[in-house]
């Protein structure tokens, strides 16, 4: 902040150097002011540019800004040749360590702050070194060493070496490296390469051959100049490009299930309930129902991928719990039948039932569930007709049953000495599926004779009549038979009955 300085017309001793300013101003020692005021304003005093007086406390790797009254230190972006930016400070860089000297082989590199120094053991005659520690060529003529050397260079102005592998005028071939000398130049054979006296040029180098078993753990492969390293299949080159290691192809996906990886190589397996196919990738389901001989299920089998399951006929049926065998379901014992009506009974058969009818005819009483016994007849005639005893059977065979089959026995109970007795069957048999057969005096039997073409109901009346002591009696058995599709699951037993 600058004072404002109020002076008289009379005491301004700026007032004899004014001079006149632009647009009416007066300028007086460095005071622009006004003609007819008598207020002065002094003007601040110049600036001073510490960044080029030096007079700053920046440091090396900061840049000074001038500013007006004082300076600022901003970091640098960039380094200067011989330093490198690390978290934004410029380092020195060892280029001993980083091998980025240009030091000629056989020469020590000695790392300084921002360069570094090549230091050699001496330089041959005709040398000298520079601070890079490189033997560098003598200009005798410059400096004049030798009469005879001075008089010649004097004579033809300076001599100056050509190099002929810069400027391209050497003879040197692709397999070989110029390097210029004194007045000269030297082709020598590349690496990789080495020189055929007879034909005198560079050769490739087979180093496979000359290093067997050397260079790589597996393959070696030449090249021109070079050679390279190969691995077999189930490996990969190393990082080093000389190793191999396994390579584990199943992180490729290449089986369709299960993968194992093996020392240079893999496996596919397959899981339970499938087989490997021919290209020892592709896993196939295992139909079991088809190679099985049938003791997989008892009923039916049925193929899903990788296994198998069992099933039971749609109806009537339902798995056992060893998931192989069916059970036939009983609908009379739990109550899923509609044998609703009057009189009507259920029985079960595989896989289905029946609702029967056991009702007693007129004149006959219910002496039990399914037997009905003659209560009177009005003359002798009628009681020889009318049967005394009245009883219902149920039979159930399956459509495979081996023809001829006895289903039934019937006789008296006790049977005594002298019983003679005829079987016949008076109704039900209109087809000639059953047939009746004397065993001895007092027992006979129903056969069934002819073999039915498919599941079929019958209702048949056998009629037995029992001569004892010269009185003839007649008894009536009413059986159901019942021919169910023949299923390997349920098997239903007949037995022999008896008055």
């Amino acid at each position: 902040m600058y004072a404002v300085i109020h002076l008289s017309a009379r005491s301004s001793a700026c007032l004899s150097r004014w001079r006149v300013c632009a647009q009416g101003r007066a300028v007086c020692s460095g005071v622009c002011m006004s003609r007819s005021a008598d207020a002065y304003l002094p003007l601040p005093p110049p600036d001073l540019n510490e960044c080029v007086t030096n007079t700053h406390t920046c440091q090396h790797h900061e840049r000074c800004v001038n500013t007006v009254g004082a300076f600022m230190c901003e970091k640098q972006m960039s380094c200067p040749s011989g330093y490198q930016l690390r978290n934004g400070v410029c380092e020195d860089v060892d280029e001993c360590a980083v091998r980025s000297h240009d030091c000629e082989p056989g020469a020590e590199c000695l790392n300084t702050v921002g360069s570094f120094h090549c230091k050699q053991r001496g330089c041959l005659g005709g040398f000298s070194q520079d601070p890079h520690g490189n033997c560098i060529d003598v200009d005798e003529c410059v400096l004049c060493v030798t009469v005879s050397l001075c008089c010649v260079c004097y004579s033809i102005s300076l001599c100056v070496d050509v190099n002929e592998c810069a400027m391209g005028t050497h003879h040197c071939t692709e397999s070989q490296v110029c390097h210029n000398l004194p007045g000269s130049y030297r082709c020598d054979c590349r690496s990789g390469y080495q020189y055929d006296s007879i034909r005198r040029l560079c050769v490739d180098v087979n180093e496979c051959w000359r290093y067997p078993g050397r260079l790589c753990a597996q393959t070696c492969d030449n090249t021109v100049g070079s050679y390279q390293c190969s691995c077999t299949a189930g490996f990969s080159l190393a990082f080093d490009g000389k190793n191999c290691e396994d390579l584990n192809e199943c992180d490729n996906n290449p089986c369709s299930q299960e993968c194992a990886n093996i020392y240079g190589s893999y496996q596919c397996y397959c899981r339970l309930g499938y087989y490997l196919k021919e290209d020892g990738h592709t896993c196939e389901d295992i139909n079991e129902c088809s190679q099985s001989i049938g003791n997989l299920c008892a009923f039916q089998c049925v193929n899903v991928p990788g296994s198998y399951q069992c099933a039971c006929p749609p109806e009537g049926y339902s798995m056992s719990p060893n998931g192989r065998t069916c059970r036939d379901v009983d609908e009379c014992a739990t109550g899923t039948h509609n044998c609703t009506a009057a009189g009507q009974t259920c029985y079960n058969l595989p896989g289905s039932f029946r609702c029967l009818d056991f009702s007693c005819p007129d004149n006959y009483r219910r002496a039990s569930d399914k037997r009905c016994e003659r209560v009177s007849c009005s003359s002798w005639l009628e009681c020889q007709s009318m049967p005394l005893r009245i009883t219902y059977y149920q039979l159930s065979f399956q459509t495979n049953i081996v023809i001829p089959a006895q289903i039934f026995r019937i006789g008296p109970s006790p049977a005594y000495s002298g019983d003679n007795i005829v079987v016949s069957i008076p109704r039900g048999n209109e087809d000639g599926y059953f047939g009746t057969r004397r065993l001895n005096s007092f027992t006979g039997a129903v056969y069934l004779q002819r073999q039915p073409e498919g599941p079929r109901d019958f209702f048949i009346d056998v009629e037995m009549k029992l001569l004892r002591q010269g009185a003839l009696s007649t008894f009536l058995a009413r059986i159901y038979v019942f021919i169910t599709v023949a299923h390997p699951i349920v098997d239903f037993y007949n037995k022999s009955r008896c008055f």
